[in-house]
């Protein structure tokens, strides 16, 4: 049997004013700018040019936009969002950052002269790579999920063919569906040496016994001897078991450019930060509009008025838009403030072991915004420091307590690890349970599953990987 009944709930509406001003907080300094001149093109009312109806006599630059009232005469006025300050418009100071893994190997399958059927094949192998490089799917499936899911009926021919080609990108390894497939392209791209010959001969038929380390079984089953097998050891070791993680200098004139959002100043251990604005414009509202609004009023001329309402419709887009801009500085400003007021000893010198275990929470209490919101903050935004620049996210990390009970970083301790790592005896190299001892002895207690997850985000091989002759 059915009930009917009536329940109410109490839900909260975001503003336009709030709405707009979450998107500008999410955006960095490169793409604000992209907004803004988007924003410009798209209202009439906003302007960034000079007032020309400014007189000096008549200097509207205190009044504010909340002058701007839906009932009275709209006054002589001049909105803008400032607080950038009166600094001059540097040039970009840039930094490199690598262009996203899909977008440079869908790149490449556009150079390549592709019939259209070839470039949809290649374009669902590219999409289908996990996130190292790999395609870690069978033939079968893919060729089951082009007709399902595209609509595309192909041959599991086609497909391999298409996967031979986009193995032949850049990175080298990519598309690979296994290690051994990954190192073995590397070196079919090699110019082929002595030593490179050896190496792929010791993947190609030996590669058990060299993941196992048994060097003595793979010298006699190749005639080898230990020189030979060391440069090709040596050679193997140059090699990217994972493709779409790590990108190789031969990918560094295709970096994107970023801008940072924010520089620190450190003066004989003040630390400070400015937000530089670069091609960031001051916005007014036109007050040609305005004067137009003043005028329709009283009118008897429904086209006049229809206009009005238009012009109107359009001056609070341009109210909501500066004002989503100073909130979004303030919300920067105060965010970035708490994260240097928190971090103090870090910024000083750039050390590692001086940061602090930090979450989102705690920014999140010290300015008393939501997590949500620092969160966004945080996503995409750079730090150019004295010591490098730097994403924030890069100061937030969990904490861990040592062997006094003091709560330490995750980057510290993967500092310590690292450490363990370097200073080990290659011939014997520490295994994850002698790394927990290890890491005891530097004053850090930590699990074994600890060890090996801090192992696997460090990109360091299991020990038997780590040996060398």
């Amino acid at each position: 049997m059915q009930k009917q009944g009536l329940e109410l709930k109490q839900t909260q509406r975001l503003s336009p004013l709030q709405i707009q001003t979450i998107k500008l907080i999410e955006l960095p300094v490169q793409e604000l700018e992209q907004k803004i001149r988007s924003e410009l093109e798209e209202n009439p009312v906003l302007d960034d040019g000079p007032d020309e109806r400014r007189d000096d006599s008549d200097d509207p630059k205190d009044i504010s936009i909340d002058e701007i009232k839906d009932d009275g005469d709209i006054p002589s006025y001049k909105t803008r969002i400032n607080n950038w300050g009166k600094d001059p418009r540097p040039e970009y100071n840039t930094f490199s950052v690598r262009e996203s893994f899909t977008e440079s190997l869908m790149e490449q399958l556009g150079y390549r002269n592709l019939d259209e059927k070839s470039y949809q094949i290649g374009a669902f192998i590219i999409g289908s790579l996990d996130s190292d490089g790999y395609l870690r799917r069978d033939i079968e499936s893919l060729v089951d999920d082009m007709a399902f899911r595209a609509g595309m009926e192909v041959s599991e021919a086609e497909v391999e063919r298409m996967l031979r080609i986009v193995q032949e990108f850049d990175p080298a390894g990519v598309g690979a569906r296994d290690l051994k497939e990954c190192l073995l392209i590397q070196l079919k791209l090699r110019t082929q040496t002595e030593e490179v010959r050896d190496a792929y001969r010791i993947l190609n038929e030996q590669f058990q016994e060299f993941t196992n380390r048994h060097f003595n079984k793979v010298m006699s089953r190749l005639s080898l001897d230990e020189k030979r097998l060391k440069a090709a050891i040596a050679c193997i070791s140059r090699l990217n078991p994972a493709p779409g993680g790590q990108l190789d200098d031969s990918y560094a004139e295709q970096a994107q450019q970023i801008v940072p959002d924010f520089v620190l100043e450190e003066h004989d251990g003040d630390l400070s930060f400015s937000m530089p604005r670069f091609n960031i414009p001051e916005l007014r509202v036109n007050r040609k509009y305005a004067d137009m609004v003043s005028g329709a009023k009283g009118s008897g001329d429904r086209a006049q008025k229809e206009a009005a309402v238009f012009i109107r419709q359009k001056i609070d887009s341009a109210k909501w838009f500066i004002e989503a801009l100073k909130q979004r500085q303030n919300t920067l400003q105060r965010t970035m403030q708490a994260i240097l007021d928190f971090q103090r000893e870090y910024f000083l010198d750039g050390d590692d072991s001086n940061l602090k275990p930090m979450v989102l929470k705690d920014i999140a209490e010290k300015t008393g915004f939501d997590i949500s919101t620092i969160s966004r903050v945080v996503n995409s935004k750079y730090i150019e420091t004295h010591f490098g620049i730097f994403p924030l996210k890069y100061f937030f990390s969990e904490g861990m307590e040592n062997k006094e009970g003091e709560e330490v970083s995750t980057r510290e301790l993967k500092k310590a690890l690292m450490d363990c790592v370097d200073a080990e005896d290659k011939k014997k190299p520490l295994t994850d349970e002698q790394l927990v001892t290890e890491m005891e002895k530097r004053g850090y207690k930590v699990a074994r599953r600890t060890i090996a997850k801090y192992r696997g985000q460090l990109g360091i091989p299991l020990a038997r990987w780590r040996k060398e002759l």
